[in-house]
């Protein structure tokens, strides 16, 4: 008797482990799958305001607040945009004053938390930039797919679509350059994103399934008019374009991609995300197989789709060695290994998604050069 109840014992001990440790491996990978489009991921500090003047304002000193370029401010129902360090400005040594470009929303006061986000605009691209633009509704994969149409005169069109974190209005800050190089451009918003359809698992792929969306956009694109397509992603919509380059019924039809702080490694970016959150290391493989059960990741269509071999067409690829969720050593090896069709511009002190922040104007004369022969 006493020998049974000891078994059952153990057998319960080891369930109840068993248990433990998937409820901790799904709770970790929710950093990756859940991450909620237009909220700070979690590699990213939380700031507090500390004073605001005239073109001025002074926030926690941290590295985040030190990085050169502009980015914007967001915090609890209100948004801002700040320009470089002030360093002559005074301070206390615990914080750094940046200009202060514009508050876009809400009411900006002492005390309030904040993070530093690349998104810089608000609204659509009549609101944020004086643009032009139709509202499209893009038929899709599960159902219609909102997105932003500003007219150009080429019938090459650039498609953009954004990544972890952020929103569609991410590609506005490069939207007015588009623009006057003359592009139309197709800005979309894709499953999980306010008003498009929620993913049938409530769950983020990665862009192993998003992809779908965009080759619903690139089909809407050939249909009114485009004779190519160059794909924009960042971060997970740098994936997808990927995965649409390598799959897509219409692959013929993309001229170029440019990725910019792409994912080409899904679980090297759960684990980032996980560990940002304070997930023991020893506890990252539960989190990584979590996310393959609950998700279907870790097939060789992802890892195909990343593969040297399998680009065929121009690609510009902006990446630096300060992100944290996408390792910039992936990007360095790609760039290596296919010389003949990639090329790799290098921004430094940027985070994840934020290469055009941290310096515009080098971020802008890249792409142009990249675009001018693909017009």
């Amino acid at each position: 008797m006493r020998t049974a109840k000891a078994t059952a014992a153990a057998v319960t001990a080891v369930l109840g482990a068993s248990a433990a440790a998937i409820a901790v491996g799904r709770l970790a990978s929710d950093a990756a799958l859940k991450a909620p489009a237009g909220r700070p991921l979690p590699t990213e500090p939380r700031l507090t305001v500390h004073g605001v003047a005239a073109g001025q304002i002074t926030l926690t000193r941290d590295l985040s607040s030190l990085r050169p370029g502009t980015y914007g401010l967001a915090g609890d129902g209100w948004h801002a945009v700040v320009g470089p360090v002030i360093e002559s400005a005074p301070h206390a040594a615990d914080t750094v004053v940046r200009r202060l470009e514009r508050v876009t929303h809400g009411l900006l006061e002492p005390g309030a938390r904040a993070w530093l986000t690349p998104q810089v605009h608000l609204g659509d691209p009549k609101s944020a930039l004086g643009l032009d633009h139709a509202d499209i509704d893009v038929p899709g994969e599960l159902g219609t797919l909102p997105a932003w149409y500003v007219p150009g005169v080429r019938d090459t069109w650039v498609i953009t679509v954004h990544g972890l974190g952020t929103t569609r209005e991410l590609p506005l800050n490069v939207l007015g350059f588009l623009h006057h190089q003359q592009f139309p451009v197709l800005d979309l918003a894709y499953r999980g994103d306010l008003g498009a359809p929620r993913p049938p698992d409530g769950l983020g792929h990665l862009g192993a399934t998003e992809w779908r969306d965009l080759d619903a956009a690139i089909r809407h694109a050939v249909r009114h008019g485009a004779r190519r397509v160059i794909l924009h992603g960042w971060s997970t919509g740098a994936a997808m374009a990927l995965h649409a380059a390598a799959h897509s019924a219409l692959r013929d039809r993309i001229a170029g991609l440019v990725l910019d702080s792409p994912v080409l490694s899904w679980e090297a970016t759960l684990r980032a995300l996980a560990g940002a959150r304070r997930t023991p290391a020893a506890l990252l493989p539960l989190a990584v197989r979590a996310a393959q059960g609950r998700t279907g990741l870790g097939g060789d269509r992802y890892a195909e789709a990343a593969d040297p071999g399998a680009l065929r067409v121009p690609t510009l690829l902006v990446h630096g060695p300060d992100d944290e969720v996408a390792p910039w050593a992936l990007s360095r090896r790609l760039a290596d290994r296919r010389p003949d069709l990639v090329t790799l511009h290098r921004v430094d002190d940027a985070p994840h998604s934020a290469m055009w922040n941290a310096d515009p104007g080098a971020y802008e004369e890249t792409l142009r050069r990249f675009l001018t022969p693909l017009m």
